[in-house]
């Protein structure tokens, strides 16, 4: 579409009217880039509303592990696959590799394929690609990702709120050295869980020291285990970790476990997240619960809604988290009440 739109000299957006058969274009306009796709020797193979499948697109970054056992990815995409084939939709699933994958290709193949389209997460999938994606003027909704001063239907998890809740129930059982393992700040979702548990600590006058939130390792398998490693080699150790994520927590136990340490007796670890795993670790983790199949399934309804031109104000909804204790933090309060 971008050649086409620099060789008529008009918008891609212009060029995606156009090829949709979409109204908003003159009628000189529209027979100019008509011709200039066929001077390019370009096809229009967008069918009719009425002979379009019904389809409707999910878009994520390309990640080293299969999406469909992906603990954030995995649940989203059940959520949304399940409701999208409730109403009679099937999913084309694409997944974008920014050292790799070609931003056009994928924004023609989808305006030709889907009649809507959700974007999970952000990471490599930047506000600037989200920007020009639209230009394919198919619904759009975004999961655990939003952009500021774009009004863009978008569903998140209260993510700071997950991140201070879990930060306060280790202050609550008595923690006064609490470490850190953070995530990548190309997240949005893990900086604000981040904020959170800065801003839990830092209404309880706590100042966590820089060597106890190493910086996550890329490129890892176990998020989270070489960041223990660092603590743990530290002349003083803390009493209890706070993970960014269940993914990151089973990384770290498994250091902790590999140095000698019992969980929670020498050292107590949280998370966020949920994951199915998370129940069934030794000992099984406390964490927050973030409802990542509601979203998926919340994210749908959305879409359709947009899909059948409903009226749908562009509003930002958070699904609540709740905190789910398990056997991973020990209570240092109760600990000394008892003794």
């Amino acid at each position: 579409m971008r050649d086409v739109a620099r060789q008529a000299g008009v918008s891609l957006s212009a060029v995606s009217l156009v090829v949709n058969g979409k109204p908003g274009v003159s009628p000189e306009i529209r027979e100019h880039v008509q011709q200039i796709i066929s001077n390019l020797g370009y096809k229009n193979t967008q069918t009719s509303d009425n002979g379009m499948s019904q389809a409707v697109g999910l878009l994520i970054e390309k990640s080293s592990m299969p999406v469909i056992v992906d603990s954030f990815y995995g649940e989203i995409i059940r959520g949304f696959q399940t409701e999208a084939q409730r109403m009679g939709y099937h999913i084309v699933l694409s997944m974008f590799d920014r050292n790799v994958d070609n931003l056009d290709e994928l924004a023609s193949s989808l305006e030709t394929k889907v009649k809507g389209l959700v974007i999970a997460n952000d990471g490599d999938i930047t506000a600037e690609m989200i920007r020009d994606l639209q230009a394919i003027r198919v619904p759009l909704v975004l999961v655990e990702n939003h952009i500021l001063n774009q009004k863009i239907s978008t569903v998140i998890g209260d993510n700071f709120m997950a991140g201070y809740k879990i930060m306060r129930h280790v202050l609550d059982c008595g923690h006064e050295a609490v470490a850190v393992l953070r995530g990548p700040t190309k997240y949005s979702s893990l900086v604000h869980r981040l904020l959170g548990i800065y801003a839990a600590a830092g209404e309880a006058g706590m100042v966590i020291p820089k060597e106890w939130m190493p910086k996550p390792v890329s490129g890892h398998p176990h998020k989270g285990y070489m960041q223990m490693q660092e603590i743990l080699q530290l002349p003083h150790r803390p009493t209890a970790v706070v993970a960014i994520s269940d993914k990151t927590a089973l990384g770290a136990m498994e250091a902790i476990k590999e140095y000698g340490l019992r969980i929670p007796e020498d050292i107590s670890i949280v998370s966020i997240d949920d994951i199915a795993e998370s129940a069934y670790t030794r000992p099984p983790l406390t964490t927050i619960r973030i409802p990542k199949y509601e979203m998926g399934v919340v994210a749908f309804d959305k879409l359709h809604r947009l899909i059948q031109g409903e009226s749908e104000l562009p509003v930002q909804s958070v699904v609540y988290s709740d905190l789910i204790v398990r056997e991973s933090c020990l209570n240092l309060k109760q600990l000394a009440t008892e003794a």
